[in-house]
């Protein structure tokens, strides 16, 4: 008897590994093209460090015309939850990361190279391992929970290194006879490799963002097919990699370490490895500390969170991309209005400590994004938002037209407004532009360096009397302002009331504050012109009504 007896007595049914090289043959990309791939497990919440990789594996594909895969490996189905897929399609989705091949729901995929959930490629990986225990490159391991169990003990207690090598890899010599008869005899294997390597011997490689490392060699003999024969992750995703011809493994740096095992299985299966890039998680600032983002502590780790505060998905990936490369935030500056596409990402100007996540300079991404959108484009992502989220703003916005015309003001300018963050922002701007809610509740009036009663009273009076006209262009509407302030013993210029204070009351800068604070209750708004275009004189004219008889309160 030999290895082949032996291969065939555990996977009796297993196809020659020569069916699978040729079925899943070479790429036809054009040369430097690169084939990278996520491959989250479904077992809780996408995080934003996988979100990053993905948009990472994404831009690479783009830029050198290759592909980009999302592979599920659920290979592990205890922790699997339920849905697990769909919320991993449906978060790449909503953040327009659109995979080439790869998982479109539960149960299908898209592509020629599938398919692409492990629980669907048993047999797959059954015809390496037999290839493998062909070889003498791996074998059946007979030890029961108890027996590994009780091996860990002692080695423990030994203080030496736990594992399954050299003299603890109890079933690593039982002869080929001998195995064939505990599984003719119905007794439960596993399978493990056997690896060459050995721990005082080191080996060096070169990652794609940590640069050159080195590591002692592998001596552990893995388990390759579990109990219930599917494979574990280490297996799998060699097997995968190698005939879905990734070329660049993008992942976290917490895989550093797998690295000697990883290179020593491609080698043991006579495939080429690929290139491996890990990156670093996304740190926090907790306190002075950095610590990563936690799925149990930090919100912001789900990539859910991004959706349900609103905060876009163009800032989102835009700010990833300021993460990613230390030269993006200049590209930036220098190319404004140009898509983040357009960006060149390199993987090695990637950071090898990992950066701190800054929510403050996200937001700040966030309003410059929507401050470049059209008030169309507002309006549709708000109203989309808030049918998720927010009952009264979606009632709110019923009114295209009047919406539109509120998003409009200040819009499309040289400096365009940035009130707006996140979509759960907009409520709170634009709720003021409301008679209905507006006129209905109190209002608090910080009327700032002009606070008589008598002479707020006069100015509004007197405006809406004597100066507004909503026919007025925004110069001939500006001069009236310094005409009341004039009339009223005000200086019409801000320089003439620096130049000579004792000589007025105030300047029509504080004229203006009057008018914005009874028109929205507010000291900054948006341009107040535009808001009283948008309001109209009978709107104006009952909030400076409410506003006197509130000086009476």
């Amino acid at each position: 008897m030999d290895y082949k007896d032996l291969a065939n007595a555990i996977f009796p049914k297993a196809q020659d590994i020569t069916y699978y090289e040729e079925k899943y043959a070479q790429r036809n990309l054009k040369e430097g093209a690169i084939v990278t791939r996520f491959a989250p497990s479904p077992t809780g919440f996408v995080h934003i460090g996988g979100l990053y990789q993905s948009l990472i594996a994404r831009k690479l594909a783009n830029q050198t015309e290759g592909v980009f895969l999302l592979r599920i490996e659920d290979t592990d189905q205890k922790r699997e939850i339920e849905n697990g897929i769909t919320d991993i399609v449906q978060s790449l989705d909503r953040f327009g990361i659109e995979p080439d091949e790869g998982m479109i729901s539960e149960t299908e995929g898209k592509g020629n190279y599938g398919p692409y959930r492990q629980s669907m490629r048993k047999e797959i990986y059954q015809s390496y391992a037999k290839y493998l225990i062909e070889q003498g490159k791996a074998y059946p391991c007979f030890c029961t929970p108890n027996d590994l169990e009780e091996m860990r003990t002692k080695q423990e207690n030994a203080k030496i290194r736990p594992g399954y090598y050299d003299v603890w890899a109890k079933c690593r010599n039982i002869t080929v006879e001998e195995a064939i008869e505990k599984i003719n005899n119905g007794e439960k294997c596993i399978v493990r490799f056997k690896s060459p390597g050995r721990e005082d011997r080191k080996i060096k490689h070169h990652d794609v963002i940590k640069g050159n490392v080195d590591f002692p060699e592998n001596d552990q003999d893995i388990v390759i097919i579990k109990a219930d024969g599917l494979p574990t992750y280490h297996f799998a995703h060699a097997i995968d990699d190698h005939l879905m011809r990734t070329t660049h493994v993008i992942r976290g740096d917490e895989w550093l370490s797998s690295v000697p095992l990883h290179l020593q299985l491609f080698h043991e299966l006579g495939f080429k490895a690929p290139k491996y890039a890990h990156i670093a998680p996304i740190m926090k600032n907790d306190n002075g500390n950095k610590r990563k983002l936690s799925k149990r502590k930090d919100p912001e780790a789900a990539v859910s969170y991004y959706d349900e505060v609103g905060i876009p998905k163009e800032a989102v990936k835009e700010y990833l991309l300021n993460i990613a490369n230390s030269n993006f935030e200049n590209w930036r500056r220098a190319n404004k209005d140009k898509s983040i596409n357009e960006f060149d990402l390199q993987l090695n100007k990637m950071s090898v400590s990992g950066a701190l996540f800054d929510m403050v300079k996200l937001l700040d991404v966030g309003k410059t994004v929507i401050s470049k959108f059209t008030s169309e484009e507002v309006y549709e992502n708000a109203l989309n938002w808030a049918k998720n989220y927010d009952k009264d703003l979606e009632e709110m916005l019923q009114n295209k037209e009047y919406a539109l015309k509120i998003f409009g003001i200040e819009r499309g300018n040289k400096k365009p407004r940035k009130d707006i963050a996140k979509w759960s922002d907009v409520k709170e701007s634009i709720e003021y532009m409301y008679d209905n809610k507006f006129l209905a509740e109190e209002q608090e009036y910080p009327y700032q360096v002009i606070n008589e009663k008598e002479d707020i009273n006069k100015i509004l009076e007197l405006y809406i009397k004597n100066y507004y006209n909503e026919n007025d262009d925004k110069q001939q509407w500006f001069e009236k302002i310094k005409e009341l302030a004039g009339e009223l013993g005000y200086a019409k210029e801000v320089k003439e009331y620096k130049a000579n204070p004792e000589a007025y009351k105030a300047h029509v800068g504080d004229i203006s504050t009057v008018l914005r604070v009874a028109l929205t209750g507010r000291t900054n708004t948006p341009d107040m012109y535009e808001i009283m275009q948008v309001l109209g004189k009978e709107s104006i004219k009952k909030r400076f009504e409410k506003a006197i008889q509130n000086l009476d309160k």
